[in-house]
């Protein structure tokens, strides 16, 4: 699928950027920790405003590109997977806010986003409530000029050093329908966390509310309607996670191309073997099909106003996005995997590129709908029609 110039010099600029400043930063400073000096250095670089409408600081005139988003996404995961997650998280986590706060809540906390100075994070998932969101267990009663939260989020990106962040909550027992989704702040009184150690080092927590009170006006939507706010979120972003699968799957391919090319053995390089050399063209294949539903996913998200003669939307966005998400995530654990293989031992070795990425690659195939989750969103969404 082509880019205009303008995408095609965001995609390239942004390479240049991580390999040259951003790259460097992160691998001087401690793995797994968030990084607010590369946050706001992305913000500087206006990398970050690349996210977001010129309401609050970004560059849109629209609420948001979902294709820039996936550049953006693969451009930066090609080079760097923690200066990826960065960025991601800086929409994931406020996207809620920016489509669903009030005007009040939006100016407090969305132009220091955009800029790098505040930290969003996105608390949906819980330890007995993950890919089935429905399931959540974190209560909202309400009070006198708002609620009070208890209970607790895990698995929290940016959890729990986050200047804000979007919590989802159960105000009834009705289901999906029960759920709302609020903004807290990062300091208020009955917050709390700690740390989370896993096997790809990333900024990850859990957080415990005590009696947390927010206000009215720190409702995200209508009572009731977080579980409409998350899929929303979701419709955006999953076919972004797929652009980072694809990033990660280019880079893993940009290197084998390059090992297997120097890589004597047998009498000759290891891309005269037809065995080595098909196994790098299926590689090849699988990337550029990923990369092709991403960005027709976003290309779709972008064009979401548009409808059929009957006044139905044009696309099933949910579709769309869950295939892509599915499609590139799956696709790149496989071609990373025959990465490290046509590597050999050298790509198990610590700190290797192909140690990274095989550590990498296999998160997102479980956040954001795990991969089984995305297969019946889709058959649902295909016997719907």
């Amino acid at each position: 699928m082509l880019l205009s110039a303008e995408e095609s010099t965001l995609y390239d600029n942004t390479r240049e950027i991580c390999r040259t400043v951003l790259g460097p930063m992160v691998e001087q400073s401690p793995h797994g920790e968030l990084n607010r000096p590369v946050i706001r250095e992305m913000g500087a670089a206006g990398l970050i405003a690349r996210l977001f409408p010129k309401s609050i600081g970004g560059v849109h005139d629209s609420e948001v590109s979902a294709i820039d988003l996936c550049l953006l996404r693969e451009a930066l995961a090609r080079e760097n997977t923690a200066v990826e997650t960065a960025l991601a998280m800086q929409g994931l986590g406020s996207y809620p806010i920016l489509q669903s706060g009030t005007p009040m809540i939006v100016d407090r906390w969305m132009p220091g986003v955009c800029a790098g100075s505040v930290i969003p994070a996105f608390a949906m998932t819980e330890s007995t409530a993950g890919s089935d969101a429905a399931a959540m267990s974190l209560r909202a009663e309400a009070v006198p000029g708002g609620y009070r939260i208890n209970g607790s989020k895990t698995w929290i990106s940016n959890a729990p050093d986050a200047d804000v962040y979007t919590v989802f909550a159960r105000t009834s027992d009705d289901g999906a329908r029960g759920i709302t989704a609020f903004c807290v702040a990062g300091g208020t009184e009955g917050l709390s966390g700690r740390a989370i150690d896993m096997l790809s080092p990333h900024p990850i927590g859990e957080l415990t509310f005590d009696d947390v009170f927010v206000t009215d006006d720190e409702v995200l939507g209508v009572a009731g309607g977080g579980f409409k706010v998350a899929m929303q979120t979701l419709d955006l972003f999953r076919p972004s996670v797929g652009a980072f699968a694809v990033g990660m799957a280019q880079a893993a391919l940009d290197a084998t191309i390059a090992h297997t090319s120097q890589r004597q053995a047998f009498g000759g390089p290891l891309a005269d073997l037809q065995a080595v050399a098909h196994k790098v063209a299926s590689m090849a294949v699988s990337v550029h099909t990923a990369r092709l539903s991403v960005r027709e996913a976003a290309r779709a998200y972008d064009r979401r106003g548009l409808r059929s003669d009957d006044g139905s939307p044009a696309e099933d966005l949910t579709l769309l996005s869950s295939m892509a998400k599915l499609h590139a995530t799956e696709a790149a654990q496989l071609v990373i995997d025959a990465a490290v293989q046509l590597h050999g031992a050298a790509g198990l070795q610590r700190d290797h590129l192909m140690e990274r990425l095989y550590r990498d690659v296999r998160a997102p195939r479980i956040y954001e709908g795990a991969s089984e989750v995305q297969l019946t969103i889709i058959s649902r969404a295909l016997y719907r029609s």
